[in-house]
């Protein structure tokens, strides 16, 4: 009679571990998931779609955060600096990163080009002045991006001449927002 009732127990057992998905989550994210059942959303920036696959606000990470973007033919980012590193991973596409790797005077200063394509990694230091521009007219641009030091404090410049002084703090980021509600901004390290 033993024997008869394993079987049910055992898949008892098994049904609820399953309705119980906390036993699967660490910091109330699913260990593993699905990136395309993960929110896209182009945060009203025409040619973009980004999904914070892993984020400090959103899942309660708190040394890195990683991000799947795609950039439309011609889309770019803002020219902008941060206070963390940032790491790319360029998953399909071609474009060109611009890099103001001397941002430390009182302005970024004409940047440096670099080609960027399927397979390649770039990283940008700590608070160099930077845009990633998808200049493929064809294709589109995308790439895995990891970041340190969640949440990050973006400064967006008008052009690489605009003074540090001048360049608008955006804080929480786009992506933040909802998470995050409403927070006073932070004072800029440079």
């Amino acid at each position: 009679m033993d024997s008869m009732w394993m079987p049910f127990l055992l898949t008892l057992l098994l049904s609820a571990a399953a309705a119980d998905s906390s036993l699967f989550e660490a910091n109330g994210v699913p260990i593993v998931r699905n990136i395309s059942e993960i929110n896209q959303d182009n945060y009203g920036r025409l040619g973009l779609s980004h999904i914070t696959i892993a984020g400090s606000v959103m899942h309660g990470f708190k040394e890195i955060e990683v991000w799947l973007q795609t950039f439309a033919p011609g889309a770019r980012t803002p020219i902008h600096r941060h206070s963390c590193e940032e790491i790319f991973v360029v998953l399909k596409g071609s474009g060109t990163l611009y890099l103001a790797s001397d941002s430390h005077k009182n302005y970024p200063g004409s940047p440096q080009q670099f080609p960027i394509f399927t397979n390649t990694t770039f990283h940008i230091p700590i608070n160099d002045a930077h845009q990633v521009w998808n200049t493929n007219e064809h294709e589109d641009l995308q790439f895995l991006v990891i970041i340190s030091r969640p949440p990050i404090k973006v400064f967006i410049y008008e052009d690489w001449y605009m003074p540090h002084t001048a360049a608008k703090l955006k804080f929480p980021y786009y992506w933040d927002e909802l998470s995050y509600g409403q927070t006073a901004p932070v004072k800029d390290e440079l």
